[in-house]
Order: C-alpha cells, then sequence, then structure tokens
C-alpha cells in the first residue's frame, strides 16, 4: 500500500525509501555508482547522448546538480571559468551563477538566476533535501541573482520559450534547454539523474559552436 499511494503520488524513490522506513518496511530501491559494472550500458547511453549533442552543450548532472559527465560544448561555454569551480565536484549551479563562474557573461543574469532559483525551490519543496537548501542559500547570496521570477510574466511576441542570454569570445549567444531523465528507473542514481541539453536560440549561436568543436578538433 504504501509503495501504491507513493507511486500514485509520483514521490521520488528515494523518498519512497524513507515511507517504506517509516512504515516499519525495507527500502527497496538500490543506489549504485555510475561506476558499477551493472551501470555499464547506463554509461554508454550518456556518452552517445552527450556525443551526438555535439557542438551543442549538454551535461548529465546528480539530484544535487553536481556534474556527472559533460560534452565538448559545455567545455566550450565554461573555458572561462574559475578552475576551482570546474574541479569535481563541480556543480552546475554554482558555475551557472557565480561572479567567477557564467554570472558575469549573462546578460539576463536577473531573469536566468531566477528561473533557476524557482526551479532549485520546487525541488527542495519536493524532497526536503537539507544539501538542495544549503545551495539555494549559497546561490542567493551571490551578487545579481534575484529569487523573482514569473513564468506568467510579459514575454516578447517573438518568445516562444525562456533564453540564456549570453557573451563569449565577442559573440551574443542565446540558448533554450531541455531536460532528460530516464524512464522506468528502478535505481536512486537512475531517478536522480537528469541531462540538460542547450540548443541554439539563433544561427549566430549555432555558428559559433560548429566554430568552437571544429578549433578543438584541430588542436
Amino acid at each position: 500500500m504504501v509503495l501504491h499511494l507513493a507511486d500514485r503520488l509520483d514521490v521520488p524513490l528515494r523518498e519512497r525509501n524513507r515511507l517504506l522506513i517509516a512504515a516499519g518496511f525495507a527500502p527497496v530501491f538500490s543506489e549504485r555508482s555510475l561506476d558499477e559494472n551493472e551501470m555499464a550500458p547506463i554509461r554508454e547511453a550518456l556518452e552517445r547522448f552527450l556525443l551526438a549533442h555535439e557542438p551543442y552543450p549538454a551535461v548529465a548532472v546528480d539530484r544535487h546538480w553536481n556534474v556527472l559527465a559533460a560534452n565538448r560544448g559545455i567545455a566550450y561555454v565554461n573555458r572561462d571559468v574559475a578552475p576551482e569551480l570546474r574541479e569535481p565536484p563541480a556543480n552546475a549551479l554554482r558555475i551557472a551563477l557565480h561572479p567567477k563562474g557564467l554570472a558575469s557573461r549573462i546578460s539576463n543574469l536577473a531573469n536566468w538566476s531566477g528561473y533557476l532559483l524557482a526551479r532549485l525551490r520546487r525541488e527542495i519543496e519536493a524532497t526536503g533535501d537539507r544539501e538542495l537548501e544549503s545551495l539555494y542559500e549559497e546561490l542567493v547570496a551571490y551578487p545579481g541573482t534575484t529569487t523573482d521570477f514569473d513564468p506568467a510574466g510579459p514575454l516578447n511576441s517573438s518568445d516562444v520559450l525562456f533564453m540564456q542570454e549570453l557573451r563569449l569570445d565577442d559573440r551574443e549567444v542565446a540558448f533554450f534547454c531541455t531536460l532528460t531523465t530516464f524512464g522506468t528507473p528502478r535505481d536512486l542514481t537512475l531517478d536522480e539523474l537528469s541531462i540538460v541539453s542547450f540548443y541554439p536560440a539563433n544561427p549566430q549561436t549555432a555558428e559559433a559552436l560548429r566554430a568552437a568543436v571544429t578549433e578543438a578538433e584541430s588542436d
């Protein structure tokens, strides 16, 4: 009954384990490292996905937004980020909003930070995760960030998606993103793993990414 109710309420697997323990039962969902042998097909799927998305940026993150894998598109976008922010365990949200990360290059930082922080707030409310709460408190203290985000706010007539706008190599580029998750996960690592894929919002951004990856290949 606990599992049936949790499934109907779409409770994350980690919280389902906690519900089972609270009800006097043993947890049923395991948590494996991506390095384990059983996860080899998952690692291969991630590698194929990230490689196929090049030259556009894509990154795999865990439930705390720590980077698990990334492609060369991400390397291009993050190449001027402070080395200490890129060292494992690098955090995608910290890189995005830290003054030594991408924040100084994002032209719509207030709106973009508001979107990211609103999403993080929803994740905290859904899970009660203290590590996410600590990350949230860190991010909101960064200069230039804001918690004000109105998804129903006014848009330009040409807007179809909310964009991240930033400057790279003296070029104005813009991205929209998608989040991909594994279907029917039975493991906590897979249930909490997401792939964030960025797509060029205009031809100039697409050309900048193609040129950057081509240059990297020639080097």
